[in-house]
Parts: C-alpha cells; structure tokens; sequence
C-alpha cells in the first residue's frame, strides 16, 4: 500500500513539474495522524559553515598582498610568505604549487581564499 501511494506521488509530482510556467510550492506527503505523538521542537539554524563560499572582495591577491596578510593564512609562515612574494607576478593561484612555492596540501587549504589578479 506503501509502495503504491509513493509511486503515486511520485507519478503526480513529475506531471505537474512537466507544466511549463506553474510555480510550486515544496510539499511532503502528509504524515499520519498520531494522537500520541508529541509535537517536534523547531530546529535551530544551522551554524554557518567555517570556510563558506567568500566573496570575490574578501580574496586575498597573492600578487599585491603583504607579507602579514600572506601569514594569516593557514599553513603560511614567513618563509612561505617571502616565497611567494619573492616569485611575483604569478598568472594564476595554482602557480603556488606548480612552482614549488608551497605543497599541494596547504594549497588546497586556502584556494579558496586566495586570487591573482592580473594588471
């Protein structure tokens, strides 16, 4: 009985996302009426995530940066930070590791927060 009520939804739901230009709402199967069950706690927000998708302002250009602005980040001492300040101009980020400046793991940490932007 189950199986066929989901099949049946899942039938519905794909004729309906076939209709060109109708908006919809996201719906759940209704759930059984249970006198005992007690009603659920709201959920608290999910805590934003550490390293969430940074905006393109917030990168760091590792080809103007300083070297204190290169020691923040992670896995970046000062003689990283001299490296690749010492390697300039480079065409893309991943010249980091292409020229052996800093190792493939430490690169894959901060890709995300790094740019090098071209003049």
């Amino acid at each position: 009985m189950n199986a066929s009520r989901n099949l049946l939804y899942a039938l519905f739901f794909a004729a309906a996302a076939s209709l060109p230009g109708a908006a919809y709402a996201q719906t759940a199967a209704p759930a059984p009426s249970s006198a005992a069950k007690p009603a659920a706690a709201p959920a608290k927000p999910a805590a934003a995530p550490a390293k969430a998708a940074t905006p393109a302002a917030a990168l760091l250009d590792i080809n103007s940066a300083s070297e204190p602005e290169l020691q923040a980040l992670p896995g970046i001492g000062d003689k990283r930070a001299a490296d690749i300040i010492k390697g300039r101009p480079y065409k893309g980020k991943d010249e980091l590791v292409q020229k052996k400046i800093i190792p493939q793991g430490v690169y894959d940490k901060i890709k995300g927060q790094i740019i090098a932007k071209q003049k």
